[in-house]
């Protein structure tokens, strides 16, 4: 079962990608790495302390963590996340990012208990609420910046 939830997530996520890179592709793919840098290095930290474990995970000889998560699914997330929120002010901003980190952290507590996907030594759904905020709200506070020293001129 876990496997088939592996394939059905990646596939998911390579289906949106040509909807979600459309546009500012420039903006999307720094997103999309930066997303995926921090979150993989969070993951790998969290794996490390023995906080949670991932049972299914694809090539599970090389990586300790699940890299569909770390460098497909959440950073996808972040993309369309971003590009909700361009525009809000912080409490709009804070109540979007609830639509990601509230079914997030139901999902993932649905999913420790009924699956192998991941299992939680030293980790709740709490826990997920708050890395999975401070991700989106990272990574936007990156983007803003980067598109601050656009405007100023700062790269040329």
């Amino acid at each position: 079962m876990e496997k088939l939830l592996l394939r059905l997530l990646t596939a998911g996520c390579m289906a949106a990608i040509p909807f979600l890179f459309r546009g500012k592709r420039r903006d999307n793919f720094l997103i999309f790495f930066s997303k995926g840098v921090l979150a993989t290095l969070i993951d790998a930290y969290v794996v490390g302390t023995k906080k949670i474990a991932y049972p299914a995970r694809p090539f599970p000889k090389i990586f300790k963590t699940n890299i569909i998560y770390d460098i497909l699914f959440f950073p996808l997330l972040s993309v369309v996340w971003v590009k909700m929120s361009e525009q809000d002010r912080l409490g709009k901003k804070l109540l979007k990012s609830l639509m990601f980190s509230v079914p997030m952290s139901l999902g993932q507590w649905y999913f420790e208990k009924n699956s192998k996907l991941f299992k939680w030594k030293k980790w709740s759904p709490l826990h997920t609420f708050a890395s999975v905020n401070f991700t989106l709200f990272t990574i936007r506070g990156f983007f803003g910046l980067i598109k601050y020293l656009d405007k100023k001129e700062m790269w040329r």
